[in-house]
């Protein structure tokens, strides 16, 4: 069957946009094609700095013949309906139109629409010009005269369209001065000649011999494989980093990996300091001494041509580069050490944080007030956490972090511990912002655990207190994150700390239970378990997390799950009956109406249990509760299988029913089991 191969040669495309560029590419016209009866086998795009290819194959030669029937008006309509009927249909006239008959609707106009299939050329014809023009670049532009707007000058147009052992057609059409054709080019500089394409595979074999690696993924195993290879050959490591990776690897059509060093005098600055200026300036990768895990005053840099001087002058200009930016960052460095972090806060008064928030001073004394509340609940030092929350944000006015803002806390860390602070306080001012994403490190150290909680919580009280929450998709001060990473370090450090002593706002308290929930659920957790044991006033986060593991694994076993169907057999009586008597029943059981047996030993089993489930809650024992619970699935089963709960005897059925009343509210203490689906 014919493919489609589609090529669009421009000037370079930033190397951040281009993947996502690649799949709207593929999107947009596997889109269309369907829409225009275009069925495929499959697609695939790729994207380099100076292109992106599509490839389309088991494409029909046309689209197929359709018939569609369209429902009109009713016999002797208005004029006006019947005049947009056919116009809506493409019809002359109405008698071009038949008339059906419905029994309960009585006659209508049917137009029957028989459209021919199109050649499927024709429709590239039409469409690909299309995806061009309204592709969604962010920021595209306009060159020359022209009004065609892409991410860069579109310098040719590749488009071919045939089955396999044919000659190919072009796909013909125009984009502003750019025609259609079957040429494209290889490397800037090592083969800039034009090159003449039939299908994709001829397409990517000529691309390899003009020195262009097509596929993305293919360049980046290029570039880890082979720094990995001169590392290993110097006893070095190569540090991962998969978003360096990626830009790197956006940035070269034939990549070609060496190695270039630096003085090791630098290495007294900051590894991470190093790292961020190497990365930042020259888009290299550093490495690490395999013996000692020291960093090295080596790099690895990525050029995009084979070198004619085996690549020395290239490595002698990045080496160049980095000795000048490494001066920069050691300048900064030994600059910012002279001056103590606590002589910073002054600078912070003139740096507003929010304009109806304060300064950043303010916000300061705000954490220290707080970390000072947190530190004896969580068992920090209190003037441990007073000074370390002082110097939290201490590093902002530095220089180091004036350059390279991602360092900031890192950065206060080292210059505390230059400057004889506490180890506890060096670590909190670093860990503070933490956790920040799911897979980051949660602070364990109680100093650490308090400046972050107050951090944290400043930030999303002092929004609320504004009205600054987030919305849909938009939240621009990042207060989710904020209540996930207090969650986490409530959770992952088993902190009884209920958030209602710092949060009186009940929508942000119910912030908190929306967050908790997708990071229960995240980690696997049943979303009606969740619900089940979060009330509106939960504010303790270990007790909800505690009650969720241990009503899940209540409720894989086999008594679980007969004591549910219990619960749910009792409450759906409870509602009917309720409903049917205009009252409640509140659990009142008089035990000279227990008649039966089995009726006798769940109301001694309820009460036995009401007991020891209040003595175990109480000490947090939550899995000793749920197995409590667990103990009364024989009596409840025994109850309904031998026990008639409308008794004739007015009495004794009201009995029954505050029995059963009772042993719903005696699960209640535990999780609302009406929540549970099952």
């Amino acid at each position: 069957m014919p493919e489609l191969l589609l090529e669009l040669f421009s000037e370079e495309i930033p190397a951040r946009l281009q993947r996502r560029a690649a799949e709207d590419l593929k999107k947009a016209v596997t889109n269309a094609l369907v829409e225009n009866g275009l069925v495929y086998e499959s697609a695939g795009a790729f994207a380099t700095p100076r292109r992106l290819a599509l490839t389309v194959t088991g494409l029909p030669p046309a689209s197929p013949d359709t018939r569609e029937e369209r429902k009109g008006p009713k016999v002797g309509a208005p004029q006006q309906a019947i005049d947009g009927f056919l116009r809506g249909a493409g019809l002359a006239s109405i008698e071009e139109a038949k008339i059906q008959s419905d029994p309960k609707k009585g006659d209508f106009y049917v137009a029957v629409i028989e459209k021919k299939g199109a050649p499927a050329i024709e429709i590239l014809k039409d469409i690909l010009p299309q995806v061009v023009k309204s592709f969604p670049w962010g920021k595209p532009m306009r060159w020359g005269s022209g009004r065609l707007e892409w991410v860069r000058p579109l310098r040719a147009v590749t488009a071919t369209f045939g089955p396999e052992g044919e000659e190919p057609e072009i796909v013909p059409f125009t984009l502003d001065t750019v025609a259609s054709g079957n040429q494209t080019f290889g490397h800037r500089f090592m083969a800039p000649q034009p090159i003449k394409v039939r299908r994709f595979d001829d397409y990517v074999q000529a691309l390899e011999k003009a020195k262009v690696v097509l596929d993305i993924d293919r360049r980046k195993q290029i570039i880890r494989s082979d720094a990995e290879q001169l590392a290993f050959a110097q006893g070095l490591e190569l540090i991962a980093d998969e978003g360096l990776l990626e830009e790197v690897a956006g940035l070269v059509e034939w990549p070609v990996v060496m190695m270039g060093s630096f003085d090791p005098a630098f290495l007294e600055v900051p590894e991470e300091a190093i790292i961020a200026t190497i990365r930042a300036n020259q888009k290299c990768f550093c490495l690490r001494d395999s013996g000692t895990g020291k960093l090295a005053n080596k790099f690895i840099l990525t050029a995009n041509l084979v070198a004619e001087d085996g690549g020395k002058a290239i490595v002698a200009g990045n080496e160049r580069v980095i000795r000048a930016r490494l001066s920069d960052a050691k300048f900064f460095y030994e600059t910012d050490l002279e001056t103590p972090l606590a002589d910073n806060l002054s600078r912070l008064e003139d740096v507003v944080f929010h304009a109806r928030l304060g300064t950043q001073a303010e916000r300061v004394a705000r954490i220290e007030a707080l970390a000072a509340r947190i530190a004896p609940l969580v068992g920090a030092d209190i003037e441990d956490a007073r000074r370390a929350a002082r110097l939290s944000k201490a590093d902002l006015p530095t220089g180091m972090v004036g350059e390279f803002p991602e360092l900031q806390g890192l950065m206060g860390r080292y210059y505390a511990l230059a400057q004889g602070e506490r180890p506890q306080v060096a670590a909190a001012i670093e860990d503070h912002y933490k956790p920040l994403g799911p897979s980051d490190r949660v602070p364990a150290e109680p100093v650490s655990i308090a400046v972050a909680l107050a951090d944290k919580l400043d930030i999303l009280t002092g929004f609320w207190a504004i009205d600054e929450k987030p919305t849909g998709s938009k939240d621009p001060y990042a207060l989710r994150r904020a209540a996930l990473g207090v969650i986490r370090l409530i959770a992952d450090n088993r902190l009884r700390l209920p958030l209602g002593q710092f949060v009186t706002d009940s929508d942000l308290l119910s912030f908190f239970h929306d967050r908790l929930k997708v990071s229960l659920r995240d980690a696997g957790a049943r979303h009606d378990l969740v619900d089940a044991v979060i009330a509106e006033d939960s504010d303790d986060i270990l007790q909800i997390v505690s009650r969720v593991t241990a009503l899940s694994s209540l409720l894989d076993t086999e008594d679980g799950k007969a004591l549910l169907a219990g619960y749910k057999r009792a409450a759906n009586i409870l509602a009917a009956e309720e409903k049917k008597d205009g009252t409640t029943y509140d659990g009142t059981v008089e035990g000279g109406r227990l008649a039966v047996p089995e009726e006798q030993v769940l109301a001694s089993a309820v009460d036995l249990a009401r007991i020891d489930l209040e003595t175990r809650l109480a000490g947090d024992d939550y899995a000793g509760a749920i197995a409590v619970l667990g103990g009364l699935r024989a009596p409840v089963d025994a109850f309904f299988e031998h026990v008639l709960v409308n008794d004739p005897d007015p009495a004794i059925r009201a009995n029954r029913l505050h029995l059963l009343a009772r042993l719903r509210d005696t699960m209640h203490k535990v999780a609302d089991f009406g929540k549970v689906a099952g």
